[in-house]
């Protein structure tokens, strides 16, 4: 899945202010995990993702959230699990790309989405680990997502903390941003 996309972003004829804003917008969100480390599934980078989605599109939304996943894990570890969060990140703001005008228009849908994510993102990991087991049951599934299911509600919780505080001030500065420098859709 991440392979056919990043070769049709690669393939684009980007100028300079694209790839400057999705480098930066990609490194915000990569950064933007490490100070939160501690705190188990609590980060911006979600949101950082879904809004950028938003504002630049599902192709931009997909290469920032694969992006954050891969440059977060340099300060946090890279692993077996990073192409997995590359996938679940990417998707993020694949989905919030294609579904950004039900998204943009309601808040409450806004929360929910990223509230739904939170649980999908967390789902997505929890197949890696089930698929990396040595015994594969369905009592080992149902331990491994029963096990998860604080992070994942953890997750979906920061998501709609996020979005409610600052989902609104954010979309207003990439949207006059993108004005400002003419940038249509990015990817």
């Amino acid at each position: 899945m991440v392979i056919p996309l990043l070769l049709r972003f690669e393939r684009k004829q980007l100028g300079s202010k694209e790839l400057v804003l999705l480098a930066l917008l990609t490194a915000f969100a990569a950064v933007s995990r490490v100070p939160f480390a501690g705190i188990p599934s609590v980060q911006p980078t979600t949101f950082v993702i879904i809004v950028a989605a938003f504002i630049f599109g599902a192709e931009s939304g997909f290469i920032i959230g694969a992006g954050a996943a891969l440059v977060s894990n340099i300060f946090l570890g890279q692993g077996p699990w990073t192409p997995w969060q590359m996938v679940s990140w990417g998707l993020v703001g694949l989905s919030a790309g294609l579904l950004r005008q039900p998204l943009l228009k309601w808040k409450w849908i806004r929360l929910l989405f990223g509230f739904i994510w939170g649980f999908l993102f967390g789902w997505i990991m929890n197949a890696w680990v089930f698929l990396s087991m040595e015994e594969q049951t369905l009592t080992s599934f149902l331990a491994v997502y029963a096990a998860s299911f604080y992070f994942d509600l953890a997750h979906a919780l920061s998501n709609v903390f996020f979005l409610a505080l600052f989902a609104k001030t954010w979309i207003r500065i990439l949207e006059r941003f993108k004005q400002k420098y003419g940038i249509s859709n990015v990817a």
